[in-house]
């Protein structure tokens, strides 16, 4: 595993997991406000029960299936952030989620693009083949205009057989002289061989690790596997500084519990199996859970939930100081926003900012240029 340390040594190197909860994640579900009347009058049929619910304080709790997430929380590793969002109005999968992963409206490329540019100049890995990684056949937006990012799960299902061996040192050779493609066409093909590498030899995690197996359903599975071979690479000194995950599919309308348990069984029991799988080096990674909205207050006729606005984000350790956070507007009629949704209290740019100053920003405005800052404390 040597030829994968890009930066052995290096205990100060810092590393950034974003995990998008793709279709507008219900923040009332993944954080009950058991303790507001509101919530239960608006969801007789949906409302987790006080009794099950795994209380943070007071007023909010989590959703009896995020248990491992609960004892993150009660370790002060996870924060919570209600009322979270952004901006946008449209309550449109396509548009929240393009501002969102821009970082704002007007703005050019991904977030975390314009992030890492900043960062260049004082973090040596940036740049480097496996810096800026995607868990998907495809780079998130958010990643559009990093120095080099890698759809990670693309090239790990490439062939190592001689033939392809043999067919990289062609490439190679073919885009060599061509002075616009030479460098990313190096750089693609330096990622497969350094996947490769770390491919050879079978990751084992921590024994306090328990990543889902099959028996925990194949969504859970597949989550963990992106966890996995994320913590395979933060251990190996493999130079990451950022990586993006998906979790999809939590657009709610119709019989909402069959559809949100299970992904929230597959978040919850993947963060956990990844904390306990750094150990120490939990401190120095930071996990941003967060989606393009949230859901209606009230239930509809499906036993669903409507496209809304404020939601739930988590941040999960590389020194948060945990806790829950936000400035509950509760849920009466009057401080709703339009048809019926929770409003956006806290810009989830502000969560964003208060992260990235722990991992070396120290211009947030050319992160996030239109917008003012008010980090939170988390």
């Amino acid at each position: 595993m040597a030829d994968a340390v890009l930066s052995a040594g290096q205990d100060i190197d810092r590393t950034l997991v974003v995990v998008f909860l793709r279709g507008g994640a219900d923040g009332l579900s993944l954080v009950p406000p058991v303790g507001d009347d509101g919530y239960h009058r608006a969801r007789p049929h949906l409302a987790v029960p006080t009794a099950k619910a795994l209380r943070l304080d007071e007023l909010f709790s989590l959703h009896p299936s995020l248990h491992e997430m609960h004892e993150l929380y009660q370790q002060g590793t996870l924060a919570v952030v209600h009322a979270a969002g952004s901006e946008d109005e449209s309550r449109s999968h396509f548009e929240a989620q393009d501002l969102m992963e821009h970082g704002g409206a007007d703005v050019a490329g991904g977030w975390i693009g314009r992030w890492l540019r900043s960062r260049q100049a004082d973090d040596a890995r940036i740049g480097g083949t496996l810096s800026a990684i995607s868990l998907g056949d495809e780079l998130q937006e958010s990643l559009r205009g990093s120095p080099t990012a890698t759809a990670l799960r693309a090239l790990a299902q490439l062939d190592r057989s001689s033939e392809a061996q043999l067919l990289h040192a062609q490439l190679a050779a073919l885009y060599r002289p061509d002075a616009l493609l030479a460098e990313a066409a190096a750089s693609a093909l330096a990622a497969a061989t350094r996947i490769a590498t770390l491919q050879a030899t079978a990751y084992q995690p921590r024994p306090s690790a328990r990543y889902a197996e099959r028996k925990d359903g194949d969504l859970a599975v597949a989550f963990s596997r992106d966890l996995s071979r994320v913590a395979q690479l933060i251990k190996a000194r493999a130079g990451l500084v950022v990586a993006c995950i998906d979790l999809g599919n939590w657009d709610s309308h119709f019989i909402q519990e069959q559809l949100l348990e299970p992904r929230m069984r597959a978040l919850s029991q993947g963060l956990g199996a990844f904390a306990n799988d750094l150990g120490e080096l939990l401190a120095s990674t930071t996990v941003v859970v967060m989606s393009e909205f949230g859901r209606r207050v009230r239930e509809n006729a499906s036993l669903g939930t409507d496209h809304g606005r404020g939601g739930a984000m988590f941040v999960l350790g590389g020194g948060t100081p945990g806790g829950m956070h936000c400035d509950w507007p509760g849920l009466h009629d009057s401080a709703l926003d339009g048809p019926g949704d929770l409003p956006v209290v806290h810009n989830y740019r502000d969560v964003l900012a208060a992260v990235l100053a722990r991992h070396g920003s120290r211009d947030p405005g050319s992160v996030f240029p239109d917008h003012p800052q008010r980090p939170l404390h988390v």
